[in-house]
């Protein structure tokens, strides 16, 4: 039986994949923070022989929204750096010929095309906002590249746009706009306040996926044949985007938020604080030619995920 081991299982990308691999013929290998050190390479090197492991699903990383990247810059380098030089290198060196190393659209610049093409990768300057993150993603993906020409590895990326669900960071600061709208609109409507403000102008115009439609899609890439994998990628440029195909404004996913969660009063918007990319929504057009396309829309996926936060996180409050 295929051994596989899912890096970042306790995360809502790991976990969701976790999910999915469990009705497949496959034995699924974890392993807890407390358990496995990512950036320790001694402890990856044992862990990874010791298990004897088939693929990777390298899922591990160190997230957060706007206000995190800007506060901690040093340790979203380092800490993504680390991990994933050290899953790579000795993937490679425990002879796993199969990876999928998971990214993030903030690799892209910017100012790009839209929607934005795989070949826009390097084209020009990133947001400043998250540039140490999108710095340490980037060399993830050309780890993977460069494995692959010289060794002749199966290691592959995927670029996910602006993922949201279960198991999300929903704390109002350090987290994404989805899981932070719904924390901050739940506790207003409990404290019943008449105002809340959103940081920057609503204007900004995202893409959302929902994490089942991500683990779906990530395995999908990774059980792709070879050949077909690589029929519209070239060696140097060969991650695939993930995503849903369509975007919304800030300011209207924030209403849409306010009316799943109930609240009642006014949203303001502190344009003193930055938007970010104006604009950013992926081209999918080569994931949909390998036959994948996103199933949960918008509205069902904040529905689910503001019952997943009430039961899971909020009943722990009470």
């Amino acid at each position: 039986m295929k051994r596989v081991y899912v890096a970042g299982h306790n995360g809502m990308v790991g976990s969701a994949i976790c999910r999915y691999l469990s009705n497949e013929n496959i034995e699924l290998i974890t392993a807890s923070s407390s358990d496995l050190n990512l950036i320790n390479q001694p402890q990856v090197e044992s862990f990874l022989n010791d298990n004897k492991i088939d693929e990777i699903y390298l899922a591990a990383a160190k997230v957060g929204g706007i206000h995190a990247n800007n506060a901690y810059p040093a340790e979203f380098i380092y800490e993504n750096l680390m991990i994933q030089a050290n899953i790579i290198h000795t993937a490679h060196k425990s002879d796993i010929q199969k990876l999928l190393f998971l990214g993030s659209s903030c690799i892209y610049p910017k100012i790009s095309e839209q929607p934005i093409p795989e070949e826009s990768l390097l084209s020009g300057k990133l947001e400043l906002t998250n540039e140490p993150y999108a710095i340490a993603k980037i060399a993830g993906i050309k780890l993977c590249e460069s494995y692959n020409r010289q060794y002749s590895r199966d290691y592959r990326s995927v670029m996910p746009t602006n993922l949201y669900g279960p198991q999300d960071n929903f704390h109002s600061e350090n987290s994404h706009v989805i899981p932070g709208l719904i924390s901050r609109f739940h506790e207003a409507k409990k404290m019943n306040k008449k105002e809340i403000f959103v940081w920057g102008s609503g204007k900004p115009m995202r893409e959302f996926l929902h994490v089942d439609d991500m683990a779906s899609a990530s395995i999908h890439i990774m059980n792709l044949k070879e050949l077909q994998y690589k029929k519209n990628l070239n060696p140097m440029l060969s991650h695939i985007n993930i995503g849903s195909g369509k975007d919304i404004s800030i300011h209207d996913l924030a209403n849409l938020i306010c009316d799943v969660v109930g609240y009642e009063g006014r949203i303001s918007w502190d344009e003193t604080k930055p938007d970010g990319t104006l604009k950013k929504l992926l081209d999918v057009s080569k994931l949909q030619k390998s036959g994948w396309s996103s199933k949960i829309n918008l509205i069902d996926g904040i529905k689910e995920t503001y019952k997943w936060y009430v039961e899971n996180i909020e009943s722990l409050r009470n």
